[in-house]
């Protein structure tokens, strides 16, 4: 994300104030810091940013969680 807003000229302060939650729970967004984020934050990322989901997120295709569980079976 903070490559899109750079390439647009926008902040994360920017940003924070359109989504309208707190600071907090934004910064943990910004951070990847959450283990979750509300459809409606992924739309309104998406709208503010002109952009798609897969342009702010990165899959890792090795979960640590599910590996772990695989090895205790």
């Amino acid at each position: 994300m903070l490559d899109i807003l750079a390439e647009q000229g926008k902040t994360k302060y920017w940003v924070y104030k359109q989504l309208n939650m707190s600071y907090q729970n934004f910064n943990r967004m910004v951070n990847n810091e959450t283990k979750s984020i509300r459809y409606e934050n992924i739309e309104t990322l998406c709208l503010l940013l002109n952009c798609t989901p897969n342009d702010l997120f990165e899959f890792d295709f090795e979960l640590p969680a599910l590996s772990k569980a695989k090895k205790s079976k």
